[in-house]
């Protein structure tokens, strides 16, 4: 696992901030999308009458979409409040007669003792940017149910990650213009490498959201200023997993790479078997 930030560091990226803004524009394609982002990673019988834990719940949508595929129960926690908040503005609006609890917490402060076992435990690109991923890891091992689901991603290692380190450390603390100027900067660059390619920006710009169910200029801030960070291998993910009683059901992981224009995540499912 590389040791890339830790939780002693006070710059911290203002997640809460960005996905609030993408939250503003949900739309019900939005919402489908999400919906068939869950579906690619776990089968309807998981997630339907299961209990939820929504690990760094972000914009609060794909909560949204677990509950509209049938979780019974649905905890939401994020450590920025403006996530929170958010979370609880598009449940309140979608879903108010769904059973939800949406909180400011540190998933590093969570235990089995004070917050109970899941179902299923999510979390989609938040565990890499605690840090302490080891921790955080280790927390979601205690909080799935015997016979459980835990369902990760994390950012695959590159070999480009010392600079894309100092590179979120310095934008996370910069100025919103400079930031602003700096992600104009990265898009144009992808679109040239794009089109160099063969490729058209404008058909991955509008692929992305099919696939993420996501915007691309929020991922895009999210990924500039993604601090604390740290990645890690699929090959450690499984290991530390297995080696706590945890089996792989499905992944969808790529080999380490160069990383130019960033790290994308590998996706796990992993069943609890104790």
């Amino acid at each position: 696992m590389q040791d890339t930030a830790t939780s002693r560091d006070d710059v911290r990226f203002a997640f809460g901030r960005n996905w609030s803004a993408y939250a503003e524009s949900l739309t019900p394609d939005r919402m489908e999308q999400a919906k068939a982002g869950l579906r690619s990673m776990l089968e309807p019988a998981e997630i339907k009458g299961r209990s939820w834990l929504d690990i760094g719940c972000g914009s609060g949508v794909h909560a949204l979409a677990a509950l509209r595929l049938g979780a019974s129960r649905l905890v939401a926690i994020d450590a920025d409040e403006f996530s929170v908040s958010t979370t609880r503005a598009v449940l309140d609006q979608h879903a108010p007669e769904k059973n939800w609890t949406a909180s400011q917490r540190d998933v590093l402060d969570m235990s089995a003792a004070k917050d109970g076992l899941f179902d299923v435990v999510y979390s989609w690109g938040v565990l890499h940017h605690t840090g302490n991923l080891a921790g955080a890891m280790e927390k979601t091992c205690e909080l799935v149910a015997p016979g459980g689901l835990l369902a990760v991603a994390l950012y695959r290692r590159t070999r480009l990650d010392p600079f894309w380190l100092r590179e979120k450390r310095w934008y996370a603390s910069t100025s919103p213009r400079t930031q602003r100027v700096v992600q104009r900067l990265y898009l144009g660059m992808l679109a040239t490498a794009l089109t160099l390619s063969g490729r058209s920006y404008r058909r991955y710009r509008d692929d992305y959201h099919e696939r993420r169910g996501m915007s691309l200029v929020h991922d895009v801030h999210d990924w500039l200023g993604g601090y604390p960070y740290e990645s890690i291998s699929a090959d450690e993910v499984r290991r530390f997993y297995e080696r706590r009683g945890f089996t792989l059901k499905r992944s969808n992981a790529r080999p380490t790479g160069l990383g130019i224009f960033g790290s994308g995540c590998d996706e796990f499912v992993f069943r609890c078997n104790t």
